[in-house]
């Protein structure tokens, strides 16, 4: 068996490599911490994020989808690492997805929220 090594691999055409015609990496991901002066610890493809109210925040995407038929995913930890906290993503549009985050049922800012976007780019 070959091994290949390499720093970057970019489809001909531009945008994400494919192989047998499915996306290779994430369209765009985030690491975030939602309490007190909510801050972007590291991303790809997100431009920035918005504090919206409690337990609630826009993460914005550096380009635009083409489309809002992507895929998302959230985890989100508190400090006290209990079971009763939970994490949504919701309001898909081509800019931006919207993260809520509660704790037994109330909405609750996380000391730690992380989203996984896959699809919608041409």
């Amino acid at each position: 068996m070959s091994l290949i090594k390499a720093n970057d691999i970019q489809n001909a055409s531009g945008g994400i490599p494919t192989v047998k015609g499915q996306k290779l990496i994430p369209t765009a991901w985030v690491n975030f911490n939602g309490q007190n002066t909510i801050a972007i610890r590291d991303s790809e493809g997100v431009s920035s994020i918005t504090d919206i109210s409690t337990g609630n925040t826009f993460v914005n995407f550096a380009t635009t989808m083409s489309n809002a038929n992507y895929s998302a995913t959230i985890g989100d930890s508190n400090a006290s690492n209990t079971w009763t906290n939970s994490g949504r993503v919701t309001s898909f549009t081509t800019a931006s997805l919207r993260t809520i985050t509660t704790n037994t049922g109330s909405y609750y800012d996380e000391s730690l929220v992380c989203v996984i976007v896959l699809g919608g780019q041409a």
